[in-house]
């Protein structure tokens, strides 16, 4: 049986339709000229469904159609397009089935949002990851990469604050954290994807000393860190026109000129772990970072694997050493058959110039060890 597609009603899709058209002609800002136009279009309408009218035709004018209607949904975490139709979402850590996009739509919205970027996408270029204005994180690919159609993931990072116990349900698994980010070590945080590792970061960080000064390097702005004395900075992709590339490691070196009090790489992935790493060794303590691993032994043998790549002349055991002496906690997050994301296991590091030590300081979600290993305090 072939699913609905995704609009309201026939008469709300034709509605909508005839309110574009009739607002692409006139100028002015999107909603009021929509506004009027419904004003005109439909003057007996009730309250509700003017504004309905409204956000429906905004969104297919100015924004992101029918998907930026998930997006507004608080529950709703991520919005995803398979073979140019099919859309699903995440609400609350469930994916559920969405509905049918019209054939062609979800590339016109993508020239839309693209435009103000300075990105495209294109067969030339048929992979995109893009911040939009909203703060949603956007990763498109198109034939012939995605061989079925247009693929895109649209995730959307809410400013609402989650507390610790979102994450350890276990009190003294709580305190050993706040002992952890007084103690001014150095985390890295590992999970598989969506196992909210950027969401437990933000959160951890509200428990560090209001007056710390936060330097963020992120690939695509992620982490919300209202209220926070931070720094916030972005990588770019190179463009069309010739500008130049801002990597993430050019962007851990300028963080380091800064004076950042804490520095947060978004993510390992590249270079830019061997100047993140000679940082955490060198006196900026407190630093955070995330990578993806399946456990936490295995997230420090990646950062392992990234120095080597990095610093192909250095010895293991060297490499080795650097990696234990710069991490002092791995916390490892799993997400649940539910959908919860949950802290697994809580790793301290033991120095090493071997294969990865590790100490457990909690077990099955229970705290089970103290921490031992404390940086400088302020």
């Amino acid at each position: 049986m072939t699913p609905p597609p995704i609009v309201d009603d026939d008469d709300m899709a034709t509605m909508v339709a005839e309110l574009c058209d009739r607002a692409t002609s006139v100028r002015g800002d999107v909603r009021d000229v929509v506004a009027a136009e419904v004003d005109r279009f439909a003057p007996l309408a009730t309250p509700d469904a003017r504004e309905a009218l409204i956000a429906r035709a905004v969104a297919r004018l100015d924004g992101l159609d029918v998907l930026e209607l998930h997006l507004r949904d608080p529950d709703v975490d991520e919005v995803m397009v398979n073979a140019g139709r099919e859309v699903w979402v995440e609400r609350q850590g469930t994916m559920r089935f969405a509905g049918l996009l019209p054939p062609g739509a979800i590339d016109v919205v993508l020239e839309r949002v693209l435009a103000p970027t300075g990105r495209r996408v294109d067969r030339a270029h048929p992979i995109v990851d893009v911040r939009l204005a909203s703060g949603a994180r956007l990763c498109a690919v198109i034939d012939p990469v995605a061989i079925e159609g247009t693929s895109v993931s649209i995730r959307q990072h809410r400013p609402r604050p989650f507390a610790l116990a979102a994450f350890a349900a276990d009190p003294p698994t709580l305190v050993l954290l706040d002992e952890i980010v007084s103690a001014r070590c150095n985390v890295l945080v590992s999970g598989a994807t969506s196992s909210g590792k950027t969401t437990f970061v933000a959160t951890l960080l509200q428990r560090a000393d209001p007056s710390d000064r936060l330097v963020v390097c992120e690939d695509t702005a992620e982490l919300t860190l209202a209220g926070r004395h931070a720094v916030r900075l972005e990588s770019r992709a190179a463009g069309a026109d010739g500008v130049a590339a801002v990597d993430l490691a050019s962007l851990v070196r300028a963080a380091l000129r800064l004076r950042p009090d804490r520095l947060i790489v978004g993510e390992f992935r590249g270079v830019e772990v061997l100047a993140a790493v000679e940082a955490m060794n060198t006196g900026h303590d407190g630093s955070l970072s995330t990578c993806h691993a399946n456990s936490a032994v295995d997230a420090l043998r990646r950062v392992e694997t990234l120095l080597m790549q990095a610093a192909p002349t250095w010895p293991l055991a060297a490499i080795r050493r650097q990696v234990s002496r710069s991490i002092d906690v791995v916390i490892h997050l799993e997400r649940a058959a539910t959908g919860r994301r949950a802290i697994a296991e809580v790793v301290e590091v033991e120095e090493s110039d071997g294969e990865p030590s590790v100490r457990p300081l909690t077990v099955a979600g229970c705290r089970v060890g103290e921490l031992r290993r404390q940086r400088v305090r302020r």
